[in-house]
C-alpha cells in the first residue's frame, strides 16, 4: 500500500488559476504563487489529500514550452516560493506532484538555443530528433527538426540519447532534493519511449519511497504504460468519455463496459490497474458543461469517486463552474479563479458540499481504494457495484432517470446499511436491501456502526434545475439565430446547414497538420487496416478519440 492508492487528488493549472500573463516576457519575477495558501486549506476541506500541479517551470506561453527546467516560472515566482507552497502541503497531509514535460522543449531551451548559434559544431545537435541542417522552418533558423503535434514551439527530444535522459533524470532528482516533491505526471507520455521512462521510475524509486510516476496517455492498452516497470497508472481517458456520454445517452451499460474492459486489461496486475479517473482537465471541457442534464453532475461523480481507479477534481469543477473548449484557445478552461468568490460554497453550493462529502467518504472507506469490484445491477439508466475488502462492502447506487428508483440488491451478512450521502437506513433482509434512490442521482450504503457519526448533505435538485433551464434557453436561441442564419444563406443562394454530410474522403497528400479531426481519425483507420484486420474495439477506441493532438501523434505512429 502507497499513499497514491489512497490519493484523492486536486488538479491545479498555476498559470490559469493565478492570472499570470498569458505571455512571458523575462521581465523579474511576480510572487502569484502566495496566493495559492487559501487553496491548501481549501483542498483538505473538500476531501482531497494529493495535488497535482502544473506546468510549474519557466517557459514561454501556456507552460509547456519549457525554458529551464530548474526554475520556477518567473509569472509566478521563485524557488523559495514552490518550496514553501510543497512543505505547507505536507504541513497539512497534502502530497504534491508536478508536471513533468519531458517529451519536448521550448525554443528558448539552453540546447536549443546552442544548435541556432553553433549549427553543426553545438554539442547538443544530437538532443533533438532529425535536426537537419540542409532544411529550415518558419522561424528561418537555417534547419529543420521533429515537433511536437505540429507545433515547432515544441522542439522533440531525442530520447534515445543517453546524455538526454541523464539530463531528464538530473532534474527529476532536483526536484527531488530541491522542492521535496512526491510524484510527477509525465505530459504527452503516449509518444514516449518507453526505456525513456523506465530510467525515470528506477531515478524516482531509488530517491524517495513512493514516489508517483504517472502519465498522460489517451488510448490503447494502458498496461503498456502501466506496470510494474515503467508508470504506476496513465491518465483515464476511456471512462472519462464513458462517465459523461454513459449519462447523456442514458447508458451505463457503456461505463460498466468500459469498467470491465478496464479491469479485465489489469488482471495480470498486482492489485489491478489504479488508473487516473476524472472527469474534467486542462484539456477538456468542464463536465457541467458537458453534461446535458445538469443534475447528472451528481451521479457522475460518485462514480468517479468509488469506481476502481484515483479520483481527481479540476480546479472550480468543484463549484459548478463551466467551460467550453475554443478553437483556437484553451483559455475557457483554465481560468482565473479567486477563492474568496467561494466561500459560501461549502454551504450553498450543492457541487461543492457534493465533491466535499464524497472527499470524506472516499477517505473513511478503504474499500473505496482497494475493494474487489462486484456489478451487482446495471440497466440503461440504473447501475449499482459493491466494492468489497475482507470483510468491509461497500454498494454503490446511481440513478440517472428523471423518476426515484428502486433496487434490490446482494449485501451479504451485514444487518443494516445507512446510505452516507442520504442518511437513509436499510435493514438487511436474508442477505439482501432494498433501496430507493432519487432521481438523477446516487448514494454510497455502509454498514452501519454505531461508533461512526455520517455527515449527510441535502443536495437541492431545484439549483440544478434552474440551471437546467438556463443552458435550454440559451440552446435554443443559438438554434433561433442557426436557422435565421440558413434562411438567409437560402434566400442569398446559398445552402443551409442542413446539407447532407458526405462520408470521409480524405486527402493523402494534404498534411496531417492540417486534417480535421474525423479526417485525421479515418486516416488512423486506414493505417491499422493495412497492418491487419479492423476489429469492433479498433473501430470504437478511434471514434471515441476525438482529441486532434491524440490523433496527430497516433497517426504518425505508424511506421
Amino acid at each position: 500500500m502507497a499513499w497514491y492508492d489512497e490519493a484523492v487528488f486536486y488538479h491545479i493549472y498555476p498559470i490559469g488559476l493565478l492570472g499570470a500573463p498569458t505571455e512571458n516576457h523575462y521581465d523579474g519575477v511576480t510572487h502569484r504563487f502566495k496566493e495559492l495558501e487559501p487553496w491548501i486549506k481549501h483542498v483538505k476541506n473538500i476531501g482531497c489529500n494529493a495535488i497535482y500541479i502544473g506546468p510549474l517551470f519557466e517557459s514561454v506561453g501556456h507552460g509547456y514550452e519549457t525554458t529551464d527546467y530548474k526554475k520556477l516560472d518567473s509569472r509566478l515566482g521563485d524557488n523559495d516560493d514552490l518550496k514553501k507552497f510543497v512543505k505547507d502541503c505536507h504541513d497539512n497531509g497534502i502530497k504534491v506532484i508536478f508536471d513533468g514535460v519531458f517529451n519536448h522543449t521550448g525554443r528558448d531551451f539552453f540546447a536549443f538555443k546552442d544548435i541556432k548559434e553553433k549549427r553543426e559544431n553545438s554539442p547538443y545537435k544530437d538532443w533533438y530528433c532529425n535536426v537537419n541542417f540542409s532544411g529550415n522552418n518558419e522561424y528561418n533558423d537555417g534547419f529543420s527538426y521533429d515537433n511536437w503535434g505540429g507545433y515547432n514551439l515544441l522542439a522533440k527530444l531525442n530520447q534515445w540519447n543517453p546524455a538526454v535522459r541523464d539530463y531528464i533524470c538530473d532534474v527529476i532528482r532536483f526536484w527531488i532534493r530541491e522542492f521535496d516533491v512526491d510524484g510527477i505526471r509525465l505530459d504527452a507520455a503516449d509518444v514516449m519511449d518507453f526505456e525513456y521512462m523506465k530510467a525515470m521510475r528506477r531515478t524516482g524509486d531509488s530517491l524517495k519511497k513512493d514516489f508517483y510516476l504517472m502519465g498522460e496517455v489517451i488510448h490503447g492498452d494502458y498496461t503498456r504504460w502501466a506496470n510494474r516497470d515503467t508508470l504506476h497508472a496513465v491518465t483515464n481517458y476511456v471512462l472519462h468519455k464513458a462517465l459523461y456520454s454513459g449519462h447523456n445517452d442514458h447508458n451505463y451499460f457503456e461505463i460498466a463496459h468500459t469498467v470491465k474492459r478496464l479491469n479485465d486489461m489489469g488482471a495480470n496486475e498486482p492489485g489491478g490497474l489504479k488508473l487516473y479517473n476524472f472527469c474534467d482537465n486542462h484539456d477538456v471541457e468542464r463536465i457541467y458543461t458537458k453534461l446535458n442534464n445538469k443534475a447528472h453532475f451528481v451521479p457522475v461523480h460518485i462514480l468517479l469517486y468509488t469506481l476502481c481507479g484515483v479520483p481527481s477534481v479540476y480546479y472550480g469543477s468543484e463549484f459548478g463552474i463551466e467551460g467550453k473548449k475554443e478553437k483556437f484557445s484553451d483559455a475557457s478552461l483554465r481560468p482565473y479563479i479567486n477563492l474568496a468568490d467561494h466561500k459560501d460554497d461549502y454551504e450553498n453550493n450543492p457541487c461543492t458540499a457534493l465533491i466535499a462529502a464524497l472527499g470524506r467518504i472516499r477517505q473513511a472507506h478503504p474499500a473505496l481504494s482497494y475493494g474487489r469490484y462486484e456489478e451487482l445491477y446495471l440497466t440503461n439508466r440504473q447501475y449499482a457495484f459493491a466494492r468489497t475488502l475482507e470483510q468491509s462492502r461497500v454498494i454503490i447506487t446511481v440513478n440517472n432517470d428523471d423518476n426515484p428508483a428502486d433496487f434490490n440488491l446482494y449485501a451479504g451478512n451485514g444487518t443494516c446499511y445507512v446510505g452516507a450521502l442520504s442518511g437513509k437506513e436499510v435493514a438487511v433482509s436474508d442477505g439482501w436491501i432494498n433501496v430507493n434512490v432519487q432521481a438523477n442521482s446516487g448514494d454510497i450504503w455502509v454498514e452501519k456502526n454505531d461508533n461512526i457519526t455520517y455527515e449527510t448533505i441535502k443536495l437541492d435538485v431545484n439549483v440544478f434545475k434552474e440551471q437546467q433551464i438556463r443552458v435550454e434557453s440559451e440552446e435554443k436561441s443559438e438554434e433561433e439565430s442557426e436557422e435565421e442564419a440558413g434562411y438567409s444563406n437560402l434566400v442569398e443562394g446559398g445552402t443551409t446547414s442542413d446539407t447532407k454530410k458526405e462520408d470521409i474522403i480524405v486527402d493523402l497528400n494534404k498534411p496531417y497538420e492540417e486534417m480535421t479531426v474525423s479526417e485525421l481519425q479515418q486516416c488512423v483507420l486506414n493505417k491499422l487496416a493495412a497492418n491487419g484486420p479492423l476489429t469492433d474495439q479498433m473501430r470504437k477506441d478511434v471514434a471515441d478519440n476525438v482529441y486532434r493532438d491524440s490523433l496527430l501523434n497516433w497517426v504518425k505512429s505508424f511506421r
